[in-house]
Formats: structure tokens, C-alpha cells, sequence
């Protein structure tokens, strides 16, 4: 049976008593159906988990008694920084959610030229929320104990200058090099441009280029905004990272 991990913005420590935040409660009180006595894991984005037994149930309340931490880490040892064009609908939330599964250390949402998603205000915090929300529950279901960061939408020419990545890459489909020319490169941490649904503009490749990003194709096809990422994540993790 899998364990059933809960993510909690608390400090944790073994023999401590926590109150779990009320979504959270919920979730295991109401829709799993737990009791008291029941075994769960608790992470909080420090590293390692917690194991503990679900307690007292009051209200909206759940307590739950920490037991044991193991040192468990299930982070890639390379450091990949996505920075991807907004998109519209669903496209990002899924990218988040794949791109967390496959072992991404930060993403950044880019207002790229032809992104036709805008957010400010209250609206980009409450997106920003949601999915960091993604990020987080797509942690509890592949095991990570490490949500990755996930940081406000800003401009390609922000995000490049806050970068210092080994290796700096941009997903361009007429480019003549591939992961295989990669290979005997070591590297420890990258960053990753793609763009949305229309791709990246000549402008803005040129700008990626003068930043110190290298081109790079992942073959004779064009992928889709939203996986595209994931495809790109995964032959990395395979070429520096802990896929191989």
C-alpha cells in the first residue's frame, strides 16, 4: 500500500504534536476516510520525512503524533530552472504538475511576446498560489520531499539576469544541435527556455543567445507548449541527472 504523505508548512520534530492545516485535515478525515491510529508521512520542504499517526479529530482539527524521521532524498543532483512563456487555460498547470514529477528544481513563468496570458495584482498572486498548490500535491504523489520553487511571472531579460546556472539552454527546432552533442559536458545545474504556444520570437532567441543560452532541438518533431518541458526535463535528467 502507498503511503499516504501530507505536506505541511510547520516545523516538524519527532515526538512533537502537530495540527494539520485544515485542507489537509479534510482530505484525510473526510475524503480518505482516516482514523484515529492511522499511519501517515509528513514533509515540510526542509528535507527528509516524518512518519506519524493521525490523532485526535475536533472539528476542522486533526492531530497527529510525529514517531520517526528517515533522511530520504529523492532530489536530482541537477539543478534545472524552467523558464517557460505563459500559456493559456491549463497548459501551465500541467507543465508544473509533469514537470515536478520529473525532478524540476524552479520554474519561472516568462511574459514572452507572444504569451497572451497577462497577470498582475491580486490575480497573479492568487495563480501563483494555485500553483504552487500543484507543485506541492504533485510532491505528495511522486515522493519528493522538496516542492520545487516556483517564482513570479517576469520578463525573459529579468529572468536571464538572475541565472547562475552551469549550462544555459533554449529549446529552438531548427537547431542542428542535439543532447547527444551534450554528453561529455559536465554539468550541475541548467536552465531551460521555452516558449508558448507559437514558440519564442526571432527577438527573443537572439536575446537568449547574447545571455550565453545555447540552442538546442530534442528532435524532428514540434512539441506542444506544455510538453515540450517535460520532454526536454527528462533527457536531461538522463543525460546529468538521476534518470540514468
Amino acid at each position: 500500500m502507498r503511503d499516504i504523505r501530507v505536506f505541511t508548512n510547520q516545523p516538524l520534530a519527532v515526538d512533537a504534536e502537530v495540527l494539520l492545516e485544515e485542507n489537509s485535515a479534510h482530505h484525510l478525515t473526510t475524503v480518505l476516510r482516516l482514523k484515529t491510529g492511522a499511519a501517515i508521512v509528513l514533509f515540510n520542504g526542509t528535507g527528509g520525512e516524518y512518519h506519524a499517526i493521525l490523532g485526535q479529530v475536533t472539528g476542522k482539527q486533526t492531530q497527529v503524533l510525529i514517531t520517526g524521521f528517515t533522511e530520504t532524498n529523492r532530489e536530482s543532483p541537477l539543478y534545472i530552472s524552467l523558464g517557460i512563456g505563459l500559456s493559456r487555460g491549463d497548459r501551465m498547470d500541467w507543465v508544473i504538475q509533469k514537470a515536478t514529477e520529473v525532478g524540476v528544481a524552479e520554474i519561472t513563468p516568462l511574459f514572452t511576446a507572444r504569451s497572451e496570458v497577462r497577470l498582475k495584482g491580486d490575480r497573479a498572486d492568487k495563480k501563483i498560489q494555485h500553483w504552487r498548490k500543484i507543485a506541492i500535491n504533485a510532491c505528495e504523489q511522486c515522493y519528493r520531499n522538496i516542492p520545487p520553487i516556483i517564482n513570479a511571472p517576469t520578463s525573459p531579460d529579468l529572468w536571464f539576469h538572475a541565472l547562475t546556472t552551469d549550462k544555459k539552454l533554449v529549446l529552438h527546432h531548427r537547431s542542428e544541435n542535439t543532447v547527444t552533442d551534450l554528453r561529455n559536458q559536465q554539468v550541475n545545474s541548467t536552465s531551460l527556455l521555452i516558449g508558448p504556444e507559437g514558440g519564442l520570437t526571432d527577438a527573443e532567441i537572439s536575446s537568449s543567445l547574447h545571455s550565453g543560452f545555447e540552442p538546442l532541438t530534442i528532435g524532428p518533431r514540434v512539441f506542444r507548449t506544455e510538453t515540450a518541458p517535460i520532454v526536454a526535463i527528462t533527457l536531461l535528467q538522463s543525460l546529468w541527472g538521476d534518470f540514468s
